[in-house]
């Protein structure tokens, strides 16, 4: 709303023309999410104990530990996250721009999704939730229809043919796509639905899904940043994506609201961001990966939560197989607890594991 109503005042105000640009916006959407998150944080955790009573219900085959001390804990706090970044990226984002709502969308749909499952976990007090198909095929048909939207968004580029708009780039190859034509809305679809599973299954630890969502995020933003400019892209040798700049201001919500989540999150928990806030960020990083053609890069820079998700994957096919569990329980973090790793130490090492494949994504920028 700030870029409507103030930049044409620039004229008057000289000043107002920071209004133009997308680092200026982004810092704003950043500090407004992260002041939203103090000021609501402490009502909206009353407001949720008071609600939910028992809070979160814990899997009987979890780790004790888990027992004992985040029983009682409220869930759903990943509402905290979806108002602030709605609000900030309401005030600070271009809302012409059709990949700024496509990402929008996806992020809120999914959050719906995960606070109806969240919602019914705790009035069962089941931690199984709803259907797991049934939740499936709704993410799978809200990521169709942003991979539909965004294939017509993107258009053509001076360097690239109508492909483009079904084209998979390679990172560290320059100039090299595989055009998936129609299979590219089911591709971007894996990507999305996948992304918010992947973090979904990641968050079983005070703080250990927030950070590297955040990491992920700022790597996702910078290259946002990168590919929505041409010369930056150019000189690259990345894909110009005329318009998705904006992303980065959506991006940077998210890390700002994180950022304000964590203050609470952090151990002990006074709140879990449950499955509102996982899948909704889940969903974010997917649909903002197909927005600026780094869906490859993602899985690097995101590479902890793809381990996450794979462990989950290899323990029920090893199981289902040859009755034999590969890790002692999954996902692969509660592996190491069970193998008698405290809590934050699972947690920074996960986090510094988070950081370095950032980096490496990040990397992959100039490696062409």
């Amino acid at each position: 709303m700030f870029y409507e109503w103030l930049l044409p005042l620039a004229d008057q105000f000289p000043g107002l023309n920071l209004f133009r640009y997308i680092t200026f916006r982004t810092g704003g959407a950043l500090m407004t999410a992260l002041l939203i998150s103090f000021i609501l944080g402490p009502r909206m955790i009353k407001m949720l104990r008071m609600k939910q009573g028992k809070g979160q219900p814990i899997r009987e085959d979890g780790p004790e530990s888990h027992i004992i001390q985040k029983a009682g804990t409220p869930t759903m706090g990943g509402l905290l996250i979806l108002l602030s970044v709605v609000i900030s990226t309401l005030l600070w984002g271009n809302l012409h721009s059709p990949f700024l709502w496509t990402v929008f969308f996806v992020t809120v749909a999914f959050g719906a999704i995960g606070f109806y499952d969240d919602y019914l976990k705790v009035s069962r007090q089941n931690p199984k939730g709803f259907s797991g198909k049934i939740k499936l095929v709704l993410e799978f048909a809200i990521a169709a229809v942003a991979v539909w939207v965004l294939t017509r968004s993107f258009g053509t580029t001076p360097d690239v043919s109508d492909n483009f708009s079904t084209g998979l780039a390679i990172p560290m190859l320059k100039d090299f796509w595989i055009n998936l034509g129609i299979f590219f809305i089911p591709f971007g679809c894996i990507v999305i639905v996948g992304a918010a599973n992947a973090v979904n299954l990641t968050d079983g630890l005070d703080g250990l899904a927030i950070v590297p969502v955040m990491i992920a995020c700022m790597s996702l933003a910078f290259i946002a940043y990168l590919v929505g400019n041409y010369n930056f892209a150019e000189y690259l040798g990345v894909p110009f994506v005329k318009g998705s700049a904006e992303v980065t201001i959506f991006l940077g919500a998210i890390v700002g609201a994180g950022l304000g989540f964590l203050w609470y999150n952090a151990p002990p928990a006074m709140v879990f961001m449950g499955d509102t806030g996982s899948l909704a960020l889940g969903g974010a990083l997917g649909s903002a990966a197909v927005a600026i053609k780094h869906e490859i890069v993602l899985a690097i820079i995101g590479g902890l939560f793809v381990l996450e998700a794979v462990s989950v994957i290899v323990q029920v096919a090893s199981y289902k197989l040859t009755g034999k569990r590969v890790f002692r329980m999954a996902p692969i973090h509660h592996h190491y607890e069970k193998k008698g790793w405290a809590e934050p130490t699972i947690v920074i090492r996960f986090w510094i594991i988070a950081i370095v494949l950032a980096l490496i994504g990040l990397s992959t920028l100039k490696l062409r």
